[in-house]
């Protein structure tokens, strides 16, 4: 059983930045894919960014590209997503997820997530 834990949300001003961690508490997350999935109020769970498990290939939504970057440290066993130039339509709650083999960005490929953590922006 992989459990995922979330942190680094908050409050932020429109165009501030925000990093993201995702890290799985008592075991690895060396070899799975993880993929970092939103979901606002009223609207269905879409995803933001993926990476595979060697951090080489990374997937993004059209509407986060060119703002956020997905990383990985395996030595730390942590997967980040790096947001910056936040728009009030960022908010969301935003989610981990493992999945083995490739890295996608569907929902439903993922096996494990984690609880989640809010992210507002808001001036």
């Amino acid at each position: 059983q992989l459990q995922l834990e979330e942190s680094g949300g908050g409050s932020v001003q429109p165009g501030g930045s925000l990093r993201l961690s995702c890290a799985a508490s008592r075991s690895t997350l060396n070899g799975w894919s993880i993929g970092w999935f939103r979901q606002a109020p009223g609207k269905e769970r879409e995803g933001v960014s993926s990476i595979s498990r060697d951090g080489v290939i990374t997937n993004y939504a059209d509407s986060v590209k060119g703002r956020f970057t997905i990383s990985r440290d395996n030595a730390k066993n942590t997967v980040y997503l790096q947001m910056s130039s936040l728009k009030p339509e960022d908010t969301a709650t935003y989610y981990c997820s493992a999945k083995r083999g490739t890295a996608t960005m569907r929902r439903n490929d993922y096996s494990y997530w984690g609880q989640g953590t809010q992210v507002t922006v808001s001036s």
